[in-house]
Formats: C-alpha cells, sequence, structure tokens
C-alpha cells in the first residue's frame, strides 16, 4: 500500500443521491472546500447504517466548519434512494450518497476488496486543493466515530491557517498547540 498522504484525490465524475434527488457529482464539485469521503461496503448493512446516521448527526457541524461530505459504496445511486426510503436511519442522511458501481473512486482512494467489489471502511478528510490530510482506513467489521473526525478536521484547517505549528495528540480546539523547533528536542 502506498502512502496517499497529500495525494491528489482522483479524478471521478458520478451519480449521487443528494437530499430526495440525483445529481452529477464531480472532483471539481469537491475542489476549493474541505471534504470528507465516506467509504463504506455496501448499502441494506449492519455497521454501515450505524456509520452513516452517526455521519448525519454530525453533518450541520461539519458544514459550519466548511466541510462537505460524501458518502461512498460500490452501489449505483438508484440503491442509495431505495436505502434511503427503506431505512429509518439512512432518512437521516442529507449529504451526498455517491454510487461508484465501477468501483473508479474506492479503487483511486485505495479501499477497494477486489473479490468482493466493497470497499473497506475508508474516511478521508480533503483539503480545498483535493490534497488528502487523513486517511482513516478499517476493516469491516470495526465502526468508525465522526466525534473523533469532526477534532481532526479542526486539527487539520489550525494547522493549514497557523503556519509553524502543529497539533499534539488528542488537541482540540482552544488547546494550546506546539511550534517544532530545537528548543523543543527531547522536552516533550
Amino acid at each position: 500500500m502506498t502512502a496517499i498522504i497529500n495525494q491528489q484525490i482522483p479524478e471521478f465524475t458520478t451519480e449521487a443521491f443528494v437530499d430526495g434527488d440525483f445529481k452529477t457529482i464531480s472532483t471539481k464539485d469537491v475542489l476549493g472546500k474541505w471534504a470528507v469521503f465516506m467509504f463504506y461496503p455496501h448499502d441494506f448493512t449492519f455497521v454501515c447504517p450505524t456509520e452513516l446516521e452517526d455521519m448525519a448527526d454530525h453533518y450541520e457541524e461539519l458544514k459550519g466548519l466548511g466541510v462537505e461530505v460524501y458518502a461512498v459504496s460500490t452501489d449505483t445511486h438508484f440503491v442509495h434512494k431505495a436505502w434511503h426510503d427503506a431505512s429509518p436511519a439512512i432518512a437521516k442522511v442529507k449529504y451526498p450518497m455517491l454510487g461508484d458501481g465501477t468501483g473508479a473512486i474506492t479503487r483511486g482512494f485505495n479501499v477497494m476488496i477486489e473479490g468482493q467489489h466493497a470497499a473497506l471502511r475508508g474516511t478521508f478528510l480533503v483539503d480545498p486543493e483535493g490534497l488528502i490530510k487523513v486517511a482513516e482506513i478499517h476493516d469491516l467489521g470495526i465502526g468508525r466515530s465522526v466525534k473523533d473526525l469532526v477534532r481532526k478536521v479542526k486539527a487539520a484547517q489550525y494547522v493549514r491557517e497557523n503556519d509553524g505549528e502543529v497539533c499534539p495528540a488528542a488537541w482540540e480546539a482552544g488547546q494550546e498547540t506546539l511550534k517544532p523547533s530545537l528548543d523543543l528536542v527531547g522536552k516533550i
């Protein structure tokens, strides 16, 4: 597996189910703002709806941070709509659900399970230039926490806005940061 941090997101154009409608979404729609890509194995499964509901519960907070969320599976936008209509958890989803029937986007982020035509649980935070700043990949049985993702978004945005500063472990907005220098070597 090659390092994906600071790599450009892959070029794509796909159909999505977005808040009750179908919409074409491409890489150009992503650029210029922060984005989260949340890959999951398949619609109509078990851990997936809990994760998408958790993201839905934090969506307004993420939007307030200037972040758009894109859920991605290898299902089509039609299947996303059917799942949205059938599941109370998925009915809460207002962010775009990208259809990736060909698997091109999933492969582009290197989270495809080829023998199953399904994605690993991959979460990627992308900056406004389209560079991946956070990559988190889980096995299928391990659900994610959006609460910690929000913390990572705030840290990535802080580092981008404050050249020369870095955020230590478990950093929360408002806490002290570090300014790497010779003076800090061996003192932390």
